[in-house]
Formats: C-alpha cells, structure tokens, sequence
C-alpha cells in the first residue's frame, strides 16, 4: 500500500521541487507555467501549450521529459501528416502470411505533438482515443499504451497562416492550457549571456526517476479532498454554466480535472488535502481552452474566469 502519511507528503513535495529546479534551469523566469505543467503531468492531464515560435515550448516538453526520465517522442505536425504516421501500420509479412502491427511514435510516455494546429482535423483526431483511453485501435484491433502516457501538445495563435482550429472534443481532452509569453529583461539578458538551453538539455541528468515519478502520480490519488470542498467546485463550475457569460459552460469531464489538478496542486505543496487556493492555482489554466464568452462579453476569457472565482464565496 502506498505510504502517504506526512513523512512521505513531505518526500514527495521534495522530489517535486527537485525536478521543478532542474526545469527552471533551462527555462528561465518561467516559474508559474513550469509549476503547472508538472502538475498537469503528475495528476495525470494532458496539456496544451499556445504561443509563438520561438518562446520555448519545445524546449519546456523535452526538459520536462528529461528531468523524469520518461521515453520522449516528438511528432511534427503538418498538413500532410496522415493518422498512420502517429499510431503506427499493419504491413504484410510475406513468410508469416500475416499482418504485422508496427507501432507508431505514440507508443512512448511522453509525446510533444508539436504545432498540431497545423494538421487536419482528421489526423488531429487521430490522438483522440489515445488521450482518454491510453489505447489506439488500428483496423479493428486495440493496442494498449504504456503508463505513464502522457502528451504536450504546442499549437501557434490562430491567426497565423497555415493553423486548423482544434475541434471543442480535441480541447477537452487537454486538462490544461498554458502560454509562455516572451521571457522579462531579467531572464531575456541571463538567456542571451548563458549557453545554449538545448545544448543544456542534453547534457542534463534526470532529477525524479520513473519509478519514483510513478508513486507520485499515485499519491495524487490520495490526497483527500472535503465535501465544502468538493461544493466549492461545484459552485465554480456551475458559475461557468450561464448562458450570459460563456456559450458553454464547463464540462463534467472539466469538473473532474479541476478535482485532480487541486489535488496535483496540493500534493506539490506539501499538503494530504486540498484547500480552496489549489482550486485557484489551476482552475484558470483548467478553464480558459473550454470556454468561450458570449457575445455581449469583448473581455478575454481569463478576465472573466478572474472575475468568477473572485466572486465565487470560499466555503
């Protein structure tokens, strides 16, 4: 049975906090979107990174793999980029007289599904079944995907050239959505005068091993989460559910990620249970992708998520 008394809370949020200071290593004045990145990773999501070229989201994906030692594949989408290319082909063996399933890059633990804005819908959706089920199926048979499974994907603002917009069923699959953003004057001037980050990358030993990033994922499980609580976030999500504020409110599928994001959160904190600032700490990053304002609304999303939990009353 796994040990989650405080000793080994506290053991975790170590480790943690040691993978945590690898990253920001590399990725300089960052600290906020690294938190939440791992703790989407570590609670199991999936998370989608928007911004431009050339602000370091790759960098982040392969850092992060690196740091926890986890198989690492990269998929570049483009427009020509087929369904095979990701979960692989049955190809004839001619001396066995059989179909052979070859697996494609989606068979790692880790996958940077690279600008997938620039794919079609069709081989966007290709990632679907992977995301939610930690399966594929391919011509009727279904391959199982190996834990820990989990995927990045990078997408550039939709109004530059050559980018599909991910369909409503392909966001919900992401339990969060970060942005980078240009790094301050301060990180900017250390990243101009230090070497190369990727060359640093490379060079990096990881700080959690895989095994030991297993047992936190299932600590996650067990951080205890109380019913004010759990009434707090159904109160945060039923908010997002008028019809004068956003077209859609959030999902069931959301609500549930919100619960293990807190819990993430407050495993990363050093806590056995969640507080209503877990809740805080990633409903924002949780919120943003699944919504989208009304029409009478001109505010960004993120604006009115704020607006929300703040006159959201904290049990």
């Amino acid at each position: 049975m796994l040990d989650t008394t405080d000793s080994s809370i506290a053991e975790f949020q170590a480790d943690i906090e040691k993978a945590i200071a690898a990253i920001e290593t590399i990725i300089l004045g960052k600290s906020n979107q690294i938190e939440l990145a791992v703790c989407c990773l570590i609670a199991r999501g999936h998370c989608l990174i928007e911004d431009l070229p050339g602000v370091g989201k790759t960098t982040l994906s392969q850092t992060i793999a690196q740091v926890f030692d986890l198989d690492f594949n990269r998929i570049q989408f483009t427009s020509d980029l087929l369904p095979a290319d990701i979960l692989g082909v049955s190809i004839f063996d001619p001396e066995q007289q059989v179909f052979k399933f070859h697996p494609g890059p989606v068979f790692a633990h880790f996958i940077l599904a690279d600008e997938i804005n620039r794919a079609t819908p069709k081989t966007q959706s290709a990632l679907l079944e992977a995301m939610e089920e930690k399966q594929i199926t391919v011509e009727g048979v279904t391959h199982r995907l190996e834990e820990p499974f989990f995927v990045i994907g990078t997408q550039n603002p939709l109004d530059q050239s050559g980018t599909f917009p991910l369909p409503e069923s392909q966001l919900d699959r992401f339990m969060m959505k970060i942005s980078l953003g240009y790094p301050d004057q301060a990180a900017e001037r250390a990243l101009l005068s230090g070497g190369n980050p990727r060359e640093m990358m490379y060079r990096m030993q990881s700080a959690v091993g895989i095994g030991r990033f297993i047992e936190i994922q299932s600590a996650v499980d067990h951080v205890h989460c109380s019913e004010p609580l759990l009434s707090y976030v159904q109160q945060l999500i039923q908010a997002t559910r008028n019809p004068g504020l956003f077209v859609y409110g959030l999902s069931p599928r959301a609500g549930l990620a919100v619960i293990q994001a807190s819990r993430s959160w407050a495993l990363m904190k050093g806590r056995s249970h969640v507080e209503p600032g877990d809740v805080q700490s990633v409903f924002g990053a949780i919120a943003d992708h699944r919504l989208t304002p009304s029409e009478q609304h001109s505010r960004p999303t993120m604006d009115l998520v704020n607006d929300l939990i703040e006159q959201t009353p904290i049990p």
